[in-house]
């Protein structure tokens, strides 16, 4: 490392641990707003933050246990079990006994949860174009495709897949 004096070389490892540090609080801070948004477009379809969180992973997974569903979305069994007998009271879902474990409880979106999911998704999805739509075309795609790599390296990551099952393999034919 000739010619680079300890001072440069300490002065770039600053600027580069002061850039990481500035992309994890920047990151924090977009999922912290971003989710606050939501949060307001998700009580625009009568649900609460929490029934919005298992309605969607309902509607991704299909019908779960209610243990599973729990797990899937890191909340307590007691929260999970009391916005799932509400979701039951409105009609968005079933509870019904495991027909595989007579000792849990399966809870599958019923037609009116189906329809709740979707008019969710399209007030996310329209909230989403709006929020974009002050971007000109050429940062609307680089956002997009920050979104993607972002998408990709969470899939790999241990911590952001910590409750989830694994993946289903493909049989090869």
């Amino acid at each position: 490392m000739e010619g680079l004096s300890w001072a440069h070389i300490v002065a770039v490892n600053n600027q580069m641990n002061a850039s990481s540090d500035q992309s994890g609080s920047l990151l924090r801070e977009v999922a912290r707003m971003y989710t606050r948004a939501q949060r307001v477009v998700a009580d625009c379809c009568r649900t609460t933050s929490t029934q919005c969180h298992l309605l969607t992973e309902l509607a991704r997974s299909g019908p779960l246990p209610l243990s599973e569903l729990g797990t899937r979305v890191l909340l307590e069994k007691s929260w999970v079990s009391r916005a799932v007998d509400a979701m039951v009271e409105r009609g968005l879902v079933t509870k019904e006994p495991n027909p595989l474990d007579a000792r849990s409880w399966l809870v599958t979106l019923t037609d009116e949860g189906v329809r709740t999911v979707d008019d969710l998704n399209q007030q996310l999805d329209s909230h989403a174009t709006q929020l974009l739509g002050s971007l000109n075309a050429r940062e609307r795609t680089a956002v997009e495709n920050s979104l993607l790599l972002l998408m990709k390296a969470l899939r790999e990551d241990t911590a952001a897949n910590c409750c989830l099952p694994p993946p289903e393999r493909k049989e090869a034919k």
